[in-house]
């Protein structure tokens, strides 16, 4: 990945993740991030996995992150892109809709 992809990866990311890493943390350790999401086996959701790994993104320094690091940023960038075209009518607060956003960062209510 060239310097100019990263920026354009970096500035949108930044972007789209509005929740501080020690909220997105606070957020992961609920039930309400724990039951969102597609589950494989029973076992965590990708986005609760994702929302892990955007925490270390978020706590690592700039000069530090990897290309791996930055495919995973374009890949929030694009659920989170993908996602908020969703909107489901009404009050969207308690909604699964909101809970999977906010495991991969996004709080489309702050």
């Amino acid at each position: 990945m060239d310097g100019d992809e990263r920026k354009e990866t970096w500035d949108e990311f930044r972007e789209l993740v509005n929740m501080k890493p020690a909220e997105l943390e606070e957020w992961l350790a609920s039930e309400e991030s724990r039951s969102a999401g597609q589950h494989k086996d029973g076992g965590e959701s990708t986005g609760h996995a994702s929302g892990r790994r955007i925490v270390e993104i978020l706590r690592a320094k700039k000069g530090d992150l990897s290309d791996d690091d930055y495919r995973h940023m374009r890949k929030v960038v694009g659920y989170v892109r993908r996602h908020l075209a969703q909107r489901p009518e009404g009050d969207v607060r308690d909604s699964r809709w909101r809970h999977s956003l906010m495991n991969w960062g996004h709080d489309p209510l702050a």
